[in-house]
Formats: C-alpha cells, structure tokens, sequence
C-alpha cells in the first residue's frame, strides 16, 4: 500500500481509506508480516517475519525490528564497557520452538572515554522459528525489552503479536532487511588463530597480508575478557597477523577466547570471521626481520649495553681486572676473558630460558622483570654492597677461604672473573639498550633452542670489548703496570657499588614502601658486620677465626632471613605509584578518552629501577623547555610505571614488540599510526617529536 498513486485511493472504499489514514497517523508502514509497532521518542520496535505464510513443520525466520531515531542506539549481545543487549521472550504455540537471537555484527561506539559495540539507524535481530506440523494460524506473542542510548540511556520494552496464516511461504515486504541483515552475519573462519598470554590475538593465513588488510579489530563474545577502549595494534608478521589486545579482568592466560574479528580491506569492503582462538605463542608484534638481521641486532644490543648507566659499577670491576692483566701471559688473559664470558653467557642463558619458560606457562614478563620483585632488588643491593666492602679491603675473599684446598684457592681468580660474568648480566637487566627491543621480541616469539641462541649472541656482546683482550694480546702488555696505584683505584672503585646500593634501596622505596627499607638498611648492617668479622679472622687466632667466621655467617642468615618478610609487605597494601609532575597516571582508557578529544599524548613507560629511563627523564623530559613545549601545545603527558607488575603495561610494551622500557610513544590527531621514539632521548628530539604533532593539529 506505501506504493500506491494518490488517484487510486480515491477508488478505495471508504472503510479501507479509513483503515490506511489510520495506518498512516500512526506513523510509518507496517507490512503483512509485521506486528503492530512499539513507539517512542527514541525507537520505534516491531517483529517482522522473511514471509507471509509459513509451511506446518518448515523453519521459517522472524526478527525484531529497531528504527533508531537519529543519536540513539541499542548494543550488541555484548555492550563493551556499558550498556545491555535486548531481550526476547516469545511465547509459542504447543510444538513450536525459537532460536536465539543471531547478531549482526555492531559498529564500535565511542561514548567519552569507554566503547561500546552497538547498533544505529535501523537494524534487525533475527532468530529461527520453527512451527509445529498442524496447519492453522500461527499465533506469535513475544515481550522485549531494551536499552537505548545516547547521552542518556533510557530502559525501554513492548508485547508483540504477529498472527501468520498456513499456506505457501512468500517472500514477505520485509525480506530484504532479512537479506541486509545476513550480510552483517559473521561466517566461521576458516584460519586457525592463537590468543598468546599477554593479549595477542593471532590469525595464521596468507590471506591477510599488508596487500589486502587496511584495518583489522576483535570484538569479544562476552564482557570483561578484554579492555573495549584499548588500542588494538594491527601488525603483520611473516605470515597472517596480529592484533595486540589489552587483557581486562575476565581474561584467563589459558582459555579459549571465542569473538569476532572484523577485517577491512583496501576497498573499504569489510569481512565477519567468528572465530574462537586457543591458547598458544603468537609471532612477535612487529614483522620478525631476517635471523642475521636479528643476530646482528642481538649483538649490537649486548656491545652497546656496556655503554648504559647499569653496568657501570661492574665496569669498575672489570678495569680493576685489567690492570692485574697488565704483566700476565697471553694464556692466562685468555683464561680470565673465557672466565668471564662464560659468566655473561652462563647469565644470559638462564635469563634467557626464564622468560621462555615463563611465556610458555602464561605469565606475561619482559626484560628486566626480575627487578620487580623487591625480595630481588634487596638481595641485588646486598650483593653489591658486599662487593664493595671487599673492595674497601674489609675483607678478603681469598685469604680467609685459603684452608678450603690448594686447588680451589688457585682457581680462585678464574671464579672472580666468572663472577664478573654473572653479575655484569644481573645489573644490566634495568638497561635495554638499542637494538635489544626487536631482538629480545623474536627471540621470546621463536622456538625455545632459536631464543636461547639470540640472548647467547647478545652475551657475546656484552664480553666482545673483553673478548678484544685475548685476540689482541698486546692491547693488553700496553696498560699500565701493577703497583701502588691499583691498591688506591681498588678502593675507589669501591664507591660506585656503594652508589648502585643505594640506588636500589631507593627503587625499593618505591615498590616496598617504608618497611621495605627498613628491612633492607638492616640487612645492609647486618651484612657490613659479617664484612667487618671476617675481616678480623684473617689476622685472628684459630679460636678466634672460628667464633668470627660463625658470627660472620650467623649475621649473613639473618640478613637472608628478612628477604620474604619484604615480599610480604609488597602482597599487603601499597600505595599507587605516582605518575610524577606534569604527568597522569597511564591507563588504557585515559589514552582512548584524550586521543577521543584531538590531543597530542606523550607516553612515557618506565621504572624506577630502569637507569636508562631516569636519565632520559632528567635530560629529555625536565628541562623547562620540553616543559614549557607540552604546556603550550597542550600535549598531554602519560606515564606508565612498571616498576611493579602491571599486565596492562606488559600488553602495551607488547603492542609494540617491546619487553622492556622505556618505551616513548607520540599520537598525533588525525593519525592512525603512533611515533615510537628512539631509547636514548634528547630534548631536541621530544620537543620535535611534539612540535610536529602540535603543528598537524593546529594546521
């Protein structure tokens, strides 16, 4: 009737026109197959049937059917961060039966700083009915409810009733909703797909390559198993591609995550893949370069650690070694460097095979994460601190140990130089320095043998300047001879371990709070009494040597004993780590929410434990011109703190194929894709990085 001319109602009988203008007062069409609407302000809601009949015992197909007033919408059977999806409760004649509700696939809903995943305009929710085999009208009778929203949400519902007569099933005037409605269905994929500990989701297929993706996003099944206003990082590896996504509270490490993902192609066209991935590894975030590019990368990493604030007090224990090596025979120097190198190797290893172990078993944890664990920070400052008074000459670890055996004590200098090894490793995990990013990435991505071998050639970089030693012996002829002059440097060099002690109780302070602190100043007094007790042995007699070395020992116990009481008051109550001046604290939503308002974010990940990061804060980011550069610009300042676990953090590092901080991103207004930044900051490199941001936005 919508389609008929003006001039054929005048031919109409006066009870039919009657009928339509009433009809039309209502306010819309309704077709043969469609029960009489629900209205408000907001929606206006029918059942709608594919047909105008339907054949006893035949499956036919019934939906309901939302015209949203512009500004409004419903949600998706789940709503994201808010919101409920409608409700259906039919009631069927004897021997019928109804499906559940099959969802179109929804449009992603930015509402300030959530999304949500819904529906606007009009949309039908169809589901399957099948009638019993008696003939006779089909009486249909149903309740819904829904909610609908805009700037506010608004609870809303209506009865239906659709009567449809026994006969030949027709296409009813609402088949081709049905049929646009089918085109938002998803199909199951027939690509296999992995969802890794930390929140990447993998699709292995050689069809979804850079050529024909533009944009790929998941929607979940259910609420809660991953964060709706998180990013979603869309990367290829050698093969298909993943999708970087943030785990919420629901999420488990070891369950299948069953969704949608939604690929968009270089036409705009779009594709529905439900699928349901399994717990596995996925590839790294970034395309995995070539294995020499990777083992070159390995190695320039390791060299270039050297160079990094970390390994610094080590640094003064390798050039104490050097100067013994002045007046040594080439085989000896080649024996210390070999000692040496496999102390770094040995640490690397271990390391290494840690975090592979720990991946596999779904924890999420990156370069450096040891240092997490303030029971570790404390026993590293400890460790540090007593090297440091045997470097002040309180005691002696040769002498006093010199009754053990012959043998022992004349491989004794072998065991320092493997212990140089172990602890250059150990300090320099708050550093990553260039190069390691990509390169620690593949090697957590790749097979477990392959990932050994990537953190072994990175140790060869960190022992290649020491290595340099036993392939150029006269490099080593050419220091400066033994003499008075290395008793002085030993003791001096004594001050950097004492300054990295102290640096640790203080990243202590920021994990473990005042107890934390308290608990690590009396191990560090403890400690300096063991110090100062096997001192007074060397020169003691035997009874004496005995009572000192067992108070000596006694007091290294009761230093250990303190090491889980620290883990305890972390597990107890801490306070939020402040994100620091000028800065907010770094969240998911809080990124989405001012990305949502056209700004420039500046996102800063570190630690407190991370010597890279605090230089780069104090060089890069406090100067009073980068200040002055965010203030004018109105970039906004993020900053992320992993100095405790945060699996939220650990996910974003991922997102960008990272395992350790810092980390330095920029998102500039009107760009898809952020800006991360090199490791090593400049002030001149943050304020260009802002300035072009600023620029495009003002433009």
């Amino acid at each position: 009737m919508r389609d008929c001319p003006f001039a054929a109602w005048l031919r109409l009988p006066s009870a039919a026109l009657s009928l339509l203008i009433l009809v039309l007062l209502a306010g819309g069409p309704t077709f043969a197959a469609e029960s009489a609407p629900v209205r408000s302000a907001r929606a206006t809601v029918s059942l709608v049937s594919d047909t105008d009949a339907y054949a006893p015992g035949t499956p036919l197909r019934l939906a309901l059917r939302f015209q949203l007033a512009p500004g409004w919408h419903i949600y998706w059977r789940n709503p994201g961060d808010a919101g409920a999806p409608p409700e259906l409760k039919p009631t069927l004649p004897e021997g019928a039966q109804a499906g559940q509700i099959e969802w179109p696939v929804p449009a992603r809903i930015a509402e300030g700083p959530l999304m949500t995943y819904g529906y606007t305009g009009e949309v039908l929710l169809p589901f399957t009915l099948s009638p019993p085999p008696t003939g006779g009208t089909l009486a249909i009778r149903a309740h819904a409810t829904w909610l609908v929203c805009a700037d506010i949400c608004v609870p809303e519902g209506g009865d239906f009733r659709l009567d449809l007569p026994a006969g030949t099933p027709k296409a009813s005037a609402a088949a081709p909703l049905f049929a646009a409605a089918s085109l938002r269905m998803p199909r199951p994929s027939p690509f296999p797909a992995r969802i890794a500990a930390d929140g990447r989701l993998y699709v292995d297929a050689a069809e979804l390559s850079p050529t024909h993706v533009r944009a790929a996003w998941f929607l979940p099944e259910q609420p809660g198993l991953i964060r709706a206003a998180a990013g979603q990082t869309l990367s290829f590896p050698a093969r298909g591609l993943v999708l970087g996504l943030t785990p919420d509270t629901g999420f488990r490490a070891n369950a299948v995550l069953p969704g949608v993902l939604v690929v968009r192609d270089a036409g705009g066209s779009e594709s529905f893949l439900a699928l349901s991935a399994e717990p596995g590894p996925a590839p790294s975030s970034v395309a995995p370069p070539a294995w020499a590019e990777t083992l070159v990368f390995a190695f320039l990493g390791g060299l270039i650690l050297n160079l990094m604030p970390c390994v610094f007090p080590v640094l003064a224990m390798k050039a104490l070694a050097l100067g013994k090596l002045a007046e040594a025979q080439h085989r000896t120097v080649i024996a210390h460097v070999g000692a040496y190198t496999a102390g770094v190797l040995a640490a690397f290893a271990a390391l290494g095979g840690t975090l592979l172990a720990l991946r596999a078993g779904g924890a999420a944890s990156g370069w450096g994460f040891q240092f997490q664990s303030p029971a570790f920070v404390v026993a590293m400052a400890w460790l540090l601190f007593a090297v440091g008074l045997n470097l002040s000459g309180v005691f002696e670890v040769g002498g006093a140990w010199a009754g053990l055996g012959q043998r022992l004590a004349g491989r004794g200098g072998h065991f320092g130089s493997f212990f140089t090894g172990l602890l250059a490793v150990a300090v320099a995990t708050p550093c990553t320095a260039p190069f390691m990013g990509a390169a620690i990435a593949v090697a957590l991505a790749a097979p477990a043998a392959i990932g050994i071998g990537v953190f072994l050639v990175m140790g060869l970089g960190l022992a290649s300047p020491y290595l340099v030693l036993a392939l150029l012996p006269g490099l080593a002829r050419r220091l400066p001879r033994p003499g008075r002059w290395m008793v002085v440097l030993k003791q001096a060099l004594a001050f950097p371990m004492y300054g990295a002690a102290a640096w640790l109780v203080w990243v202590v302070s920021q994990e473990a709070g005042s107890a934390g602190v308290l608990a690590a100043a009396i191990g560090l007094v403890l400690l300096g009494f063991a110090g100062w007790a096997l001192g007074v042995a060397a020169e003691a007699s035997p009874r004496a040597r005995r009572a000192a070395r067992a108070s000596a020992l006694a007091a290294a116990l009761g230093a250990l004993a303190l090491l889980p009481g620290v883990a305890t008051v972390v597990a107890g109550a801490d306070a939020p780590l402040r994100a620091g001046e000028g800065a907010e604290p770094f969240s998911a939503a809080r990124l989405a929410a001012l990305r949502a308002e056209g700004r420039t974010v500046f996102v800063n990940m570190t630690a407190s434990w991370c010597i890279s990061c605090l230089v780069n804060e104090h060089v890069a980011l406090s100067p009073p011109a980068v200040r002055a550069g965010f203030r004018d610009r109105r970039v906004a300042y993020l900053k992320g703190d992993w100095t405790r676990q945060s699996p939220e953090i650990t996910a974003y590092l991922h997102q960008f194929g990272r395992d350790g901080v810092p980390l330095y991103v920029v998102y500039r207004p009107g760009t898809e894709q952020p800006e991360v930044l090199a490791q090593i900051l400049t002030e001149s490199a943050v304020l260009a990085a802002i300035g072009d941001g600023a620029g495009k936005a003002e433009r």
